[in-house]
């Protein structure tokens, strides 16, 4: 099958470029660093900032930088510490979304320092991770990508669409076994075949949405799937499953705001992955640099 090029559609470029500038979108003005052991963690907003001014035995509040207290050094001191006060906070002026699910927090994944409640990381401002996963099918001589309408009850993104299976990466969970749980609850993919699910990239970004400062890092997964398997929404998450030919999801990213944020920029990797973007595009270097910036 042919592969679509982007000099197909000059004006596809500026649209494409458009998802990445989106995605990357935070400044520095107006946040100040969430400082560990004198390593930065995080960057947490000026406004945020003055409500942990309340627990000075936990966060230390300076002119330009928010500071973990140094009594607190071991991990599961830091984690019930801050656990503590984001349920205080919770209980007096509310945090969006709350999970009940821990994200590591660290310089690196592999080396976490301590854990903090989901919905809290873009208010602390610390790294957040994913793990999305690709489904798509060749069949009739064409290429199709299993896509994922959210459900409207979803605390982020709601109505928006989504790759067929994806979710955070919770503390104390490998990525590959979150992957596969995550397909049998999103989509009733059988073990066995989520286990065929490939490895082939990570992207990453820093930006300000409604919930506060992202800065994630997404593992993302490819897996050719039988033209006879059909999704089934299993846990509530997805509203439904669309099977769509690839140029019109390319053409969705393109020229809509419909996917959600970072969803868009999985799909669009996977098209600069397998050929549907070409390297002798005009763009193509900005549209690879920017789905994997050094930060």
């Amino acid at each position: 099958m042919r592969r679509q090029r982007l000099s197909d559609q000059p004006e596809a470029w500026v649209s494409y470029l458009d998802r990445i500038a989106e995605a990357n979108n935070w400044k520095q003005d107006g946040y100040r660093p969430l400082l560990v052991d004198g390593h930065e963690l995080g960057q947490t907003s000026d406004a945020f900032a003055a409500s942990l001014e309340k627990y000075p035995d936990v966060f230390v509040i300076e002119p330009n930088a928010v500071r973990l207290a140094d009594g607190l050094s071991s991990y599961d001191e830091r984690t019930e510490a801050i656990a503590a006060c984001l349920n205080d906070i919770r209980q007096t002026r509310g945090i969006h979304g709350w999970r009940n699910e821990n994200y590591p927090v660290g310089r690196t994944f592999e080396r976490p320092v301590f854990e903090i409640e989901r919905a809290a990381v873009p208010l602390l401002g610390t790294r957040g991770y994913g793990v999305h996963m690709n489904g798509y099918v060749r069949k009739d001589g064409g290429f199709f990508m299993w896509i994922a309408r959210r459900s409207l009850q979803k605390a982020t993104a709601p109505g928006k669409l989504d790759q067929m299976v994806g979710g955070g990466q919770p503390a104390g969970l490998s990525v590959r076994d979150n992957l596969i749980k995550e397909c049998g609850e999103e989509a009733a993919i059988p073990r066995d075949l989520a286990e065929m699910a490939r490895p082939v990239s990570a992207i990453t970004y820093r930006c300000v949405r409604p919930e506060g400062f992202r800065w994630d890092l997404l593992w993302c997964y490819d897996l050719e799937l039988p033209a006879s398997f059909v999704p089934v929404a299993a846990d509530g998450e997805v509203d439904e499953f669309m099977l769509m030919n690839i140029n019109d999801v390319a053409a969705g990213i393109r020229e809509t705001t419909d996917y959600k944020f970072n969803c868009a920029l999985v799909i669009l990797d996977f098209l600069i992955r397998h050929g549907f973007v070409e390297a002798d595009d005009p763009d193509y270097e900005h549209l690879v640099t920017g789905l994997h910036p050094r930060f």
